[in-house]
């Protein structure tokens, strides 16, 4: 599976080995529990981020992924954006600090 990563005016594609995407729901669960207890997405405060709003989060951390240079938490997080979105095939994310205009294309 391909999930591309756009940032800025650049375009990622990050394989997503079908296997991970599948079995991966026990470190899917511990993002999802992370999430349960309420987020910060940028000035405002989430107390029970919905679907779109988790992935959201996920996307926020794929940036600092990327600019670590994290290969293995990269595929993990996308993992998980696929794992919620079957059918998305790219997400755009906002790098200027408001989370939630990070958008899914599917």
């Amino acid at each position: 599976m391909i999930l591309n990563i756009l940032i800025e005016d650049q375009s990622y594609p990050v394989e997503v080995p079908e296997a991970i995407v599948m079995e991966a729901g026990d470190y899917f669960q511990t993002l999802d529990k992370d999430m349960d207890k309420g987020w910060q997405m940028s000035r405002s405060w989430v107390d029970k981020p919905n679907v779109e709003q988790r992935c959201q989060i996920v996307a926020d951390r794929i940036l600092g992924a990327f600019e670590q240079e994290n290969k293995a938490s990269l595929v993990m997080l996308s993992a998980y954006i696929l794992s919620r979105y079957p059918s998305v095939k790219s997400v755009s994310i906002s790098t200027d600090g408001e989370m939630q205009e990070t958008s899914f294309d599917f």
